[in-house]
């Protein structure tokens, strides 16, 4: 049986689709004409349909997914750049979510992961993504630095030096690199996608739920407060150097669709 719930009344809420079917829950990013760019709404959104799914005992697993061929472009620069960013952000607070969540999370990546696309699934249980699938990290591009506790979790996942790769060149890589590094489970065809980590997500949910809970906490635990503490070190920096004059003539550029001198 399939249920919509509404757990946020956020502006647009289309662009943030919340389902349960059985014991599973599924957000999905449902932006695709802006390749599911992150807005301030939408982050509002999907933290509260994260905490709606804490508090309901009948839901055991979620699944955070996109469109065919894109989980999500990242921030929307141009909203970006006019919402504040502070210690209470809905960016920190999808961050803290995630970092505290209980249940196990399931990614299921198609397409461009860019941004935060990529660093919240440093803080999922198990990520299925396409042959098609892209991820990319690239703040020092922008004139910023890694958030979302990427700076720790990425070099305990996939080393230090291919950390610093991908975060020092902010370049792309592929699903089968993500793989290798550790950050996906499995990689499978496009259109096995919604299949492939629904019936993951449905296994996971088949477990004693106790059990699955202490065990993601004693996986999660020993971890869960330097992450937090890596969170907040990072947004500090970050929010100095989004006035920075780096910052501010690479933003402009990229909204002005030029490259950066």
């Amino acid at each position: 049986m399939t249920r919509a719930t509404d757990p946020a009344a956020s502006d647009p809420p289309e662009h943030v689709l919340v389902e349960t079917q059985g014991a599973v829950q599924t957000i999905r990013l449902a932006r695709p004409e802006k390749k599911n760019a992150l807005t301030v709404a939408m982050y509002t959104r999907w933290v509260e349909a994260l905490r709606a799914a804490h508090a309901d005992e009948a839901i055991r697993v979620v699944r955070l997914i996109g469109q065919p061929g894109v989980f999500t472009a990242g921030n929307d620069l141009a909203d970006f750049m006019q919402a504040p960013f502070d210690a209470d952000s809905p960016v920190l607070q999808l961050l803290r979510a995630l970092v505290h969540a209980e249940k196990p999370i399931v990614a299921a990546v198609d397409g461009p992961a860019v941004g935060i696309g990529t660093t919240l699934l440093l803080h999922c249980d198990m990520v299925v993504a396409t042959e098609r699938a892209r991820f990319q990290v690239p703040f020092i591009k922008l004139g910023l630095v890694p958030e979302g506790g990427s700076s720790l979790l990425m070099p305990a996942l996939a080393g230090l030096q291919r950390a610093s790769e991908w975060l020092m060149l902010g370049e792309p890589f592929d699903a089968h690199a993500a793989r290798e590094a550790g950050l996906v489970n499995r990689v499978v065809a496009a259109d096995a996608l919604e299949a492939e980590s629904g019936a993951l997500c449905e296994r996971l949910a088949a477990q004693p739920a106790e059990a699955l809970r202490l065990t993601k906490a004693m996986l999660r635990g020993p971890q869960r407060a330097a992450t937090a503490q890596v969170i907040d070190a990072e947004a500090a920096v970050f929010m100095e150097r989004l006035r920075s004059p780096e910052a501010m003539a690479a933003f402009g550029a990229f909204l002005s669709k030029s490259a950066p001198r």
